[in-house]
C-alpha cells in the first residue's frame, strides 16, 4: 500500500509533540527519580527522537526527488529508528534494565539506514537528472 509523502509529516508532528511531553515529563516528574544516568539515556532518546521528527516533517518536500518507494523507505527506517532507539532507551531510563540497551543498536542502524537511502535517492536526483 502507498503512503501518502503527506503521512510521513503527519507521523513527524505526532512525534515532535510527543518529544516536547517527554521531555517537559522528564524535567518536573522524572527529575527526582532518574539518577545523572538515566537522565542522560532519557535525554538521548528525546534527542534522536526530535532529529528524526523533524526529519519526518520535511521528508514530503522532497517527494519531487524521488520515486514514492524511496520516500517510504526513509520514512519507514526513521519510524523504526525512532521506536527502537528512543523507545528502547525511553524504557532504560525507567526501568534500569540494562538489557534492553540490546534493542537500541538496531534502532541506530535504521536510523543510519534511512540517512544513506535519503542521501543515495537525493544524490541520483542531483547527477542523473
Amino acid at each position: 500500500m502507498t503512503m501518502s509523502p503527506i503521512f510521513f509529516a503527519f507521523i513527524g508532528a505526532v512525534f515532535a509533540g510527543l518529544t516536547v511531553a517527554l521531555g517537559a515529563f522528564a524535567a518536573h516528574a522524572l527529575k527526582a527519580i532518574l539518577d545523572s544516568y538515566s537522565q542522560s539515556v532519557w535525554e538521548k532518546a528525546v534527542f534522536y527522537q526530535a532529529i528524526h521528527s523533524l526529519a519526518l516533517l520535511i521528508l514530503p518536500t522532497m517527494s519531487h526527488l524521488m520515486t514514492p518507494k524511496t520516500l517510504q523507505i526513509t520514512g519507514y527506517l526513521f519510524i523504526a529508528g525512532i521506536f527502537l532507539f528512543s523507545g528502547s532507551l525511553f524504557v532504560l531510563a525507567v526501568t534500569g534494565r540494562k538489557y534492553l540497551g540490546a534493542i537500541t543498536p538496531f534502532g541506530g542502524i535504521a536510523f543510519i539506514l534511512g540517512w544513506t537511502w535519503l542521501a543515495v535517492s537525493l544524490f541520483k536526483a542531483v547527477f542523473h537528472s
